[in-house]
């Protein structure tokens, strides 16, 4: 019997209404929701970017367009300061089956050595507020190096991740063999990129890939949305300070890592919300975050 986390979905009544009406993304050339390549909308309370990929009929194949709108969306996010945590999705039925094979196939080494190909793939890692992504149908291929880049990844027990490259003659281009690695260690990476190996959503939360598994039949979307707006109800600085603490790790020596912890909590006792926070505690009374 695998051990999963299963979520009970709370539902959030407006976010059916918000999805059906997204607003188009910045990058469409007609300025209709359909033919954008990423849908934007934001949560009932709108501290929530939700960010839907939207190639559906080629179920969110990944291209450099619509890496062009997802970075280009990215950036409003980040700039907008009544953002305060980002939703990544491809929707209900699917995340992203893969890189656009088509685009791919008749490059040469001298171009996609000069353009750094897949080189812009990557700014989803430098975006500082919280991402949550939320995983139904397919994540393979650069799909699951995408998920691979949330914070926070919410996936359905069916959810398929996998890093099939091995299949078409290449290897994963997006961090699929780094990021992979390090969430669920060397011979598990080894087997699904050596063999094309597919698992599920439980599988996935077993090995340390996805955060949580909803139950059969819940919006996965919703409950990312509910995890996003659980992050957006606290003090910005402290969740950004979080965030940096929890990817540093990822890169130094433990040592220097618990150094940079204890500097960031140190800093923290510096700002206003540190001490609301812990004068709401004592006080029993919920704290007003004033992000400074």
């Amino acid at each position: 019997m695998l051990s999963r986390t299963i979520l009970k979905t709370s539902t959030i009544p407006t976010l059916q209404l918000q999805l059906r009406a997204m607003s188009s993304s910045a990058s469409s050339s007609s300025g209709a929701a359909t033919d954008s390549l990423v849908l934007s909308s934001r949560s009932s309370s709108n501290k929530v970017s939700i960010l839907t990929l939207n190639r559906p009929k080629a179920l969110n194949a990944l291209s450099t367009p619509l890496f062009q709108a997802l970075n280009a969306e990215l950036e409003k996010a980040e700039a907008d300061d009544s953002v305060r945590a980002i939703v990544i999705t491809g929707g209900e039925k699917n995340f992203a089956a893969g890189a656009d094979i088509k685009e791919m196939k008749d490059k040469e080494f001298a171009e996609a050595y000069t353009t750094n190909f897949l080189g812009s793939w990557n700014k989803v890692a430098s975006v500082r507020k919280p991402i949550v992504g939320a995983v139904a149908g397919y994540a393979l291929g650069g799909g699951c190096e995408l998920a691979m880049l949330c914070d926070i990844l919410i996936a359905t027990p069916k959810a398929t991740f996998g890093q099939p490259e091995i299949t078409l003659g290449i290897i994963p281009g997006m961090g699929g063999s780094q990021r992979l690695t390090s969430l669920v260690g060397k011979v598990r990476a080894m087997d699904m990129v050596l063999t094309g190996r597919k698992i599920d959503g439980v599988t996935a939360e077993r090995w340390g890939l996805v955060s949580r598994v909803t139950e059969d039949g819940e919006s996965v979307v919703e409950e990312a949305v509910k995890v996003a707006e659980t992050i957006a109800g606290f003090g910005k600085v402290a969740v950004q300070a979080g965030k940096e603490a929890v990817n540093a790790s990822l890169d130094l020596p433990l040592e220097q890592g618990l150094r940079l912890e204890r500097r960031l909590f140190q800093q923290l006792f510096a700002t206003q919300d540190q001490k609301e926070g812990m004068a709401a505690f004592a006080e029993k009374r919920k704290p007003t975050w004033s992000d400074k």
